[in-house]
């Protein structure tokens, strides 16, 4: 079996970093090279830059010379709004983006510049994490930073979709900073496990299990040209059955938005 070169873009990031330590466990199946922006933060999470690429996804010569001899593009980068200041008693907190850090321009342009460069270079496969929410354009987290985030990565989405290359789209509930490997997953389609939640259940899940998530959709074929919404049941639901079996959960979704 051949290894398979994987880029993985917004890499330091929280679900990024567990891609890229996920898919070195898979070293026989995958060659992984993480994108970034931070020469600190690589060092950091990682010990070395060893590995990794720095760059910006708004640099598309950057972009072009990295990913040539991918196989596969796994798309992890995402705008980040900052809190603009503690909130005052009984205020709600503000935020904002940084200069250059609005959705428009990370979640669509930037996603655009990958995709266009993964179409360029040859890429078989696409991988692209993003969010549940999208179908509904007044959703709270369109309004933070008035950035729209949603919107702008559905539109990225879409633009994967038209592009041609085999696709894989994960769009997680709310991502949960706890163990992986220790729940049911659920997939679903247009929101429909926000607004009906299987016994009302938490939509959200681990971002170890959306790593996972990432890894077997480029092992596993049923996962190309599918597109989906993925929560958790909780780790104690006594009706709950540890997802192991990435074939059938794949072959439950379907493609398109």
């Amino acid at each position: 079996m051949s290894v398979k070169k994987v880029l993985v873009t917004g890499a330091t990031g929280r679900t990024g970093s567990l891609v890229v330590k996920k898919l070195r466990q898979y070293s026989d199946e995958f060659k992984v090279v993480g994108f970034a922006r931070c020469e600190t933060k690589i060092k950091e999470l990682f010990g070395s830059k060893e590995g990794f690429i720095v760059g910006d996804i708004t640099d598309k010569l950057t972009l072009k010379s990295t990913i040539e001899g991918c196989d596969a593009l796994v798309i992890l980068t995402s705008a980040i709004p900052k809190m603009k200041a503690p909130p005052k008693e009984g205020e709600r907190p503000q935020f904002e983006f940084e200069p250059g850090g609005m959705p428009e321009q990370v979640d669509w342009i930037g996603q655009k510049n990958q995709i266009d460069a993964a179409t360029e270079a040859g890429v078989k496969q696409i991988v692209l994490v993003g969010s549940m929410g999208g179908t509904n354009p007044n959703h709270p987290l369109n309004s933070i930073g008035d950035g729209k985030i949603l919107i702008w990565k559905r539109k990225s989405e879409q633009y994967l979709i038209e592009s041609g290359i085999n696709y894989t789209i994960i769009r997680a509930g709310g991502l949960l900073d706890k163990p992986g490997g220790q729940r049911e997953l659920l997939v679903g389609k247009d929101d429909q496990l926000l607004t009906e939640p299987p016994n009302s259940i938490p939509t959200s899940i681990p971002r170890e299990d959306v790593a996972q998530l990432v890894v077997e959709a480029l092992r596993e074929p049923m996962a190309k040209n599918k597109a989906f919404d993925v929560i958790s049941k909780p780790e104690d639901d006594p009706t709950g059955v540890v997802t192991t079996d990435f074939l059938t959960l794949f072959s439950q979704t379907t493609g398109g938005l």
